[in-house]
C-alpha cells in the first residue's frame, strides 16, 4: 500500500543531493578567498534535513499513488527551491528571504529571471550556484515529464510514453531505468555545450556555467550583459544549437538510443519547433531590415535568429535590447513566450504539441461545417487521438491563460504598471525570464519590484513549471479524501 513516507523518503534522497550540490560552490568559495561559508552552512543544513526525512520514512517497499505522485511532484519542487535559497539567505550579499526564493525557484523552475543587479562583479560561488539550480531544474523536470506527468494526465506527454505499465505502484522501477538514460544523454551535451563555448573563447568558468543554462534552457548568465557580452558569433551560434537540441523532446533521444535512428526526421512535434522557428525568425529578420536596424545583413539574421531562439525556448539569454525595436517586437516576442518548445524537453510555455493539436481540431470543426456527416480520424504522430484528449489540451491553453490574467492583475494590484504585469506574468508561468519594458526587460531585473509581486511571480514560475494542474489538484478537497 502506498503511502506518504514514500514521498517524504524521495524528499529526502533530492535534499542530500542538492546538499551535496552545494560543496562545488563552496570549494570555489575558499578557493577565490570570497570571505564566506555560506555554502557550507547551508549544506550541512540541508543533508542534516534530508537524512531525517530518509530515516523516518524507511519502509520495505516504496511505492507511489495517483495522490502521493500529484503530492511528490508539487512538495519536491517547493522544497528545493526553499532550501536552495539558503546560500543566498546566509551569504554577504543581503538577500532578503523573498528576493533569496525568489533567485531559487526561478533558478530550479529554469526561468532565469534574477533580483541581481551587478552579475559581473558578484561572487562566483553564488553564480555557480545559480547554474548548478538550473541544471538540477532542467534533469528533474525532464525526468518527470517523461515518467511521472504522463501518468497523471498532466503535461501531454502519454502521447510519447515509453512502452511499459501504466500502474502508478510501478513508477519508482521504470523511473530508475529510463532517468538513468535521460541523465546520462543530458550530461554529455552538457559537456560538449562547455568544451565548444571554452574552444570559442569562454573562460573555464563561464564555459561551465553557460553550458548548464543553456542546456536546461534556463539563461542565466555570469555576466550582465548576458550572452552579449562576449560579442562573439560563434558563441551565439553554439548557444542557440545547444538550445534547440534542449528544447527536443528528451525521449527522442532516449528512443534513438534504442535504435530509432530516423526519430529526429519523424517526430511531428520536432519537426513544429523546426518549422515554427524558421517562420518566427524570417519574420523578425524582415522586421529588422523594415525599420532600418543598423546592421549589417548577416547581423540581422544572427541577432533575429538568436533572440527568436532563445525567447521562444524560454532561455532568456539576450544579445541585444529588443525593447528597442518597437512595438511589433514586443508583441511578437510575448506571442513567442506563451509558445514554448516540446513537450518533454527543459523548454517553457504552452508548448508546440498543443499548439498543433488546437490547429488540428480547428481543421476538424471546419471540416465538420464542410461535411456534417463525415467521420474524422483525429492523428498525431501516427497515433489516434481521442476527442477527450483533445478536449483537455483546449481546457489547459484555457486554463493556462485563464490563471496567466489572474496573475497579471495581481501583479498590477501589488504596483506594478500595465506592461510589467503582463509580461512578468507571461514570463513567469512560461518560464522564460525576462519580461518587457523598463524594468524588468532585457537590460533590467526584477529587484526593484515589490516583494509582494516576488512571491507572485514565483507562485507562477511554480504553476508553469509543473503544467498547471500538478499543482492546482492539490486544492481540491476531494483530492485528500479516501
Amino acid at each position: 500500500m502506498a503511502t506518504n513516507k514514500t514521498v517524504f523518503f524521495l524528499i529526502g534522497i533530492l535534499l542530500v543531493v542538492l546538499g551535496s550540490s552545494m560543496l562545488a560552490p563552496y570549494a570555489i568559495q575558499v578557493t577565490l578567498n570570497e570571505g564566506s561559508h555560506s555554502f557550507i552552512s547551508a549544506s550541512f543544513v540541508t543533508i542534516f534535513i534530508g537524512i531525517l526525512f530518509v530515516l523516518a520514512n524507511l519502509e520495505k517497499e516504496f511505492k507511489l499513488n495517483l495522490r502521493q505522485t500529484f503530492l511528490f511532484s508539487c512538495l519536491a519542487w517547493v522544497m528545493v527551491a526553499a532550501f536552495g535559497s539558503l546560500p543566498f539567505l546566509l551569504s554577504n550579499q543581503n538577500f532578503t528571504l523573498s528576493e533569496a526564493f525568489f533567485e531559487s525557484m526561478s533558478g530550479i523552475t529554469t526561468t532565469g529571471a534574477t533580483i541581481i543587479s551587478d552579475l559581473d562583479n558578484s561572487p562566483k560561488s553564488i553564480l555557480l550556484w545559480r547554474a548548478i539550480m538550473q541544471w538540477l531544474g532542467g534533469i528533474g523536470i525532464v525526468v518527470m515529464a517523461i515518467t511521472i506527468l504522463p501518468l497523471l494526465k498532466v503535461g501531454g506527454m502519454q502521447l510519447f510514453k515509453m512502452e511499459g505499465p501504466d500502474s502508478t505502484e510501478k513508477i519508482l522501477p521504470r523511473t530508475i531505468e529510463v532517468a538513468t538514460i535521460i541523465i546520462s544523454t543530458y550530461i554529455f551535451l552538457t559537456f560538449v555545450c562547455a568544451f565548444f563555448y571554452w574552444i570559442f573563447g569562454m573562460s573555464v568558468f563561464d564555459s561551465v556555467s553557460h553550458a548548464m543554462t543553456t542546456i536546461a534552457t534556463g539563461g542565466f548568465s555570469t555576466h550582465n550583459d548576458s550572452i552579449g557580452f562576449f560579442k562573439n558569433s560563434n558563441i551565439e551560434i553554439i548557444a542557440s544549437i545547444f538550445i534547440i537540441l534542449g528544447s527536443i523532446p528528451f525521449i527522442s533521444y532516449l528512443k534513438f538510443a534504442q535504435g530509432n535512428k530516423k526519430i529526429f526526421f519523424q517526430d511531428v512535434q520536432i519537426k513544429g519547433l523546426i518549422y515554427l522557428l524558421a517562420i518566427s525568425i524570417f519574420i523578425m529578420f524582415f522586421y529588422l531590415i523594415f525599420i532600418n536596424y543598423e546592421s549589417s545583413l548577416s547581423d540581422k539574421i544572427r541577432i533575429s535568429s538568436f533572440n527568436v531562439i532563445s525567447i521562444l525556448s524560454g532561455t532568456g539569454y539576450v544579445t541585444d535590447d529588443f525593447g528597442l525595436w518597437g512595438k511589433f517586437s514586443l508583441i511578437f516576442f510575448l506571442l513567442l513566450m506563451f509558445i514554448g518548445g516540446c513537450a518533454g524537453s527543459t523548454a517553457c510555455g504552452i508548448k508546440i504539441f498543443r499548439l498543433q493539436m488546437l490547429l488540428i481540431f480547428l481543421k476538424n470543426q471546419i471540416k465538420k461545417l464542410i461535411s456534417p456527416n463525415s467521420v474524422i480520424i483525429t492523428k498525431y504522430n501516427n497515433q489516434k487521438i481521442s476527442d477527450s484528449f483533445i478536449n483537455s489540451v483546449i481546457i489547459f491553453i484555457f486554463t493556462f491563460l485563464f490563471i496567466f490574467l489572474i496573475i497579471a492583475m495581481l501583479l498590477s494590484i501589488s504596483g506594478l504598471d500595465l506592461i510589467t504585469s503582463i509580461s512578468g506574468a507571461a514570463s513567469s508561468i512560461s518560464n522564460v525570464g525576462p519580461g518587457l519594458g523598463d524594468i524588468i526587460g532585457p537590460n533590467g531585473n526584477y529587484r526593484d519590484i515589490p516583494d509582494l509581486s516576488k512571491w507572485i511571480l514565483s507562485a507562477g514560475m511554480l504553476l508553469g513549471r509543473l503544467e498547471l494542474f500538478a499543482v492546482l489538484v492539490l486544492f481540491f478537497p476531494s483530492f485528500w479524501r479516501n
